[in-house]
């Protein structure tokens, strides 16, 4: 099946706790709200922040074959939206997200798969050469999805998610990318202009929370969008807001709009994303998004 974005690892499930506030009272028991659970993370986001935006995406990852990777089977298989899994014995992904009234939260990720995890390549190869375009999360195993990726002539893009600008963990991703989302909470100064020397992004988006984000264009001057909000829609749950942002920017851009106006749709679509609890459960639309860029 062609695919307009054909996304390579980051699904799990995501336990959302509703606390009192972070950082936690020190006391032995807390009382909190009912604990949910979610398929989540940031590959499964992206991937279905596009389809709600009305691309064709799908994921391949690695997952447990346990109660988590079922769920996740069974959600793709009821979504419609396709899905290409290795099997590993160390299990399927999962974090616990302690989420505050305001929206913020802390992530305890627990990522599970051992590091050097190598698996075959041919869960993305065939299908990297049928799509539009390849987003690669900065799983341990995707990095050798990337040589393919380039080889393929297909663009890429990655999210750095909270990178300091040194470890050496993400540089590879940030190299192979043309275009590259990072958090600005942990990034150093210089990063970016690192970014565009060592490698070959177009773009750079730094995503700074309830300051907006910051466009950085190669060989232009850095444009900062200011957050949104949306009428009727308090923030309620950042979680997820990063990976609606990469979806609508993604398929704005792939609609060969301008950078900023890709950028303009990921600040609506993340500001969308806050206004609803838990992980992914309540994207924005075509509909929506055009409605609120008027």
């Amino acid at each position: 099946m062609d695919l307009d974005v054909f996304v390579i690892g980051g699904v799990g499930i995501d336990t959302i706790v509703r606390v009192p506030g972070l950082p936690l009272p020190g006391r032995e028991t807390i009382h909190v709200q009912p604990v949910e659970t979610y398929v989540g993370h940031t590959g499964h986001g992206v991937v279905l922040g596009c389809q709600q935006l009305g691309l064709l995406a799908g994921l391949a990852d690695v997952i447990g074959d346990d109660a988590e990777g079922r769920r996740i089977r069974a959600e793709y298989e009821r979504l419609g939206l396709p899905l290409a899994v290795a099997l590993h014995p160390s299990g399927t992904r999962r974090s616990v997200n302690l989420v505050a009234p305001d929206g913020s939260r802390v992530s305890l990720y627990d990522g599970r798969h051992p590091p050097g995890m190598r698996v075959d390549p041919n869960l993305w190869r065939g299908r990297i050469e049928r799509a539009r375009h390849v987003h690669v999360s900065i799983m341990d195993f995707a990095r050798r999805a990337l040589p393919d990726v380039l080889a393929a002539d297909c663009t890429l893009s990655t999210d750095l998610h909270d990178w300091d600008g040194d470890n050496e963990y993400h540089r590879d991703f940030a190299q192979c990318a043309d275009i590259v989302f990072v958090s600005t909470s942990q990034l150093r100064e210089k990063a970016i202009d690192w970014i565009f020397v060592s490698g070959r992004a177009k773009v750079v988006v730094a995503m700074a929370g309830a300051e907006g984000s910051y466009l950085h264009v190669r060989g232009e001057e850095p444009v900062h969008l200011p957050a949104v909000e949306i009428p009727n829609r308090p923030v309620v749950d950042t979680n997820g807001a990063g990976d609606a942002y990469v979806a609508a920017f993604l398929t704005t851009w792939l609609d060969g709009r301008s950078y900023y106006e890709a950028a303009e749709a990921g600040t609506i679509a993340g500001a969308w994303a806050c206004g609803s609890p838990g992980t992914h459960t309540d994207l924005i639309t075509a509909e929506q998004l055009i409605l609120l860029s008027r």
